[in-house]
């Protein structure tokens, strides 16, 4: 059934080959107290799935009835679930379902059922390299949907196949050349270099360093880049206070930006230049390397906060009085 087919409209009570089958209504055989008023051809669909589901039908007009009614309403997920069933049943192209979920990914992106469906297609079918092109696309439309993402990354870790991991990194600097705030693929970047099982030695965790200070340097309040920087850090279990040479840069308004002609440093690199500057999430980073240091970084390190509340950070006020407290109280029992 296609999507412009003029049948669509046509109730399926009011079709002849569905004339052998009995509907089953929402409310049969009771009055509910606030029933819901569903579009009649939603209501008229669902009746005939309910009647299909109660014997049990599996067959070529079960798929089109279930595509209706996912176009009408792509959450329904006993729709899918059953529409799976089907098609198994039916011995139907699982490659042409996917061709039509391609169809209905892209138009319903932000619904977890249609990739859900797709999963247990690619599960089937297990020819998952051609995915990626298809996710990469549908990142046009959302370059953040989180079930793209997740999708993606279901895919990577599922089939483990050297060729696919292959050029993720490549990808991924491609989002981020496109924004570098697209805090989907930063995660992504985290995911492909840290979390596929193999340890990550120490020139990965150096290049992944200077990479996240390049992308801060070019966009110093990009609050992405700053936490890849720490999720580098935590995970290699490197100290904070190996970054403050670097962090330093951009606490200060009055801090030197690189020109286009100089020398990049990429263990500390500049400010771009017109870089907004001071930078709050540089400014948290320098607090909490002195407040590591415990009560001799104290004195260092309220001021910073201070700073961010009363001028950088004003919308989290309360949140860095919060962390002056806390602070304070801890220094005073250790």
């Amino acid at each position: 059934m296609s999507a412009n087919d003029p049948s669509d409209t046509i109730l399926f009570a009011e079709r002849p080959e569905w004339a052998d089958l009995t509907p089953v209504s929402q409310y049969e055989n009771i009055q509910p107290l606030a029933p819901i008023f569903y579009k009649p051809e939603y209501k008229d669909a669902t009746d005939y799935f309910r009647g299909v589901v109660k014997i049990g039908e599996m067959s070529p007009r079960v798929l089109a009835l279930t595509e209706t009614i996912i176009r009408l309403n792509p959450a329904h997920y006993s729709a899918w679930q059953y529409r799976y069933q089907t098609l198994l049943a039916t011995n139907s192209s699982l490659s042409a379902e996917l061709e039509l979920t391609n169809e209905l990914t892209k138009a319903y992106i932000k619904t977890y059922q249609v990739w859900h469906h797709r999963r247990l297609l690619l599960t089937k079918l297990n020819d998952p390299v051609p995915e990626l092109a298809f996710i990469e696309d549908a990142l046009t439309l959302d370059a953040k949907n989180y079930h793209t993402w997740s999708y993606r990354q279901w895919l990577l870790a599922h089939y483990d196949r050297a060729e696919m991991w292959a050029g993720e990194l490549p990808f991924v600097e491609r989002l981020l050349e496109e924004d570098v705030r697209n805090n989907s693929a930063w995660h992504h970047r985290f995911f492909v270099v840290f979390e596929r099982g193999a340890e990550a030695g120490e020139d990965i965790v150096k290049r992944e360093l200077a990479f996240a200070k390049e992308k801060i340097a070019l966009a110093p309040n990009n609050n992405s880049a700053w936490n890849y920087l720490r999720g580098v850090l935590d995970h290699s279990h490197v100290p904070y206070a190996s970054q403050t040479a670097f962090v330093k840069l951009y606490v200060s308004a009055s801090a030197p930006q690189t020109g286009t002609d100089e020398v990049v440093d990429l263990e500390n690199p500049l400010p771009a230049q017109g870089a907004e500057l001071p930078c709050a999430a540089a400014i948290e980073f320098l607090a909490d390397i002195y407040e590591a240091e415990g009560k001799a970084g104290l004195s260092r390190a309220v001021p910073l906060w201070k700073s961010l509340g009363d001028e950088h950070d004003t919308i989290r006020k309360k949140y860095w009085e919060y962390r002056i407290r806390e602070a304070t109280a801890a220094a005073q029992t250790s």
